[in-house]
């Protein structure tokens, strides 16, 4: 019989604990390089019901604000995926600077992340 993966909101090394910041976040429990795509934060929708026209995903929905954030958006077709800007240490939280004004557009989409 073929077992079947259960669903998982968040990539392996990620998880939900209590932030600092605020509420809760997005930390690793793992090494993360400089770099490294970590999956689709935000989903294009061009309702009118959604905040700045995307609809979050777990990774996008417990990101917090930082100024010296480790983490980007960047656009790929409909989504905006997260990367790394920096090494991350196991136990760090992830963080995003909120300015959905313009994502990143010089990283290149990759079709098969």
């Amino acid at each position: 019989m073929t077992k079947i993966e259960p669903y998982r909101p968040l990539p392996r090394k990620l998880y939900i604990g209590d932030s600092t910041i605020e509420g809760n976040g997005i930390f690793t429990s793992e090494t993360l390089s400089k770099d490294e795509n970590l999956g689709i934060s935000h989903i294009k929708n061009s309702s009118g019901d959604f905040h700045s026209n995307y609809i979050r995903t777990p990774l996008g929905g417990f990101m917090n604000h930082s100024e010296e954030p480790n983490c980007e958006l960047y656009e790929c077709g409909e989504y905006l995926k997260m990367k790394t800007i920096k090494n991350i240490n196991p136990g760090d939280e992830l963080t995003l600077n909120y300015c959905f004004c313009e994502p990143c557009k010089n990283y290149m989409c990759d079709s098969t992340n």
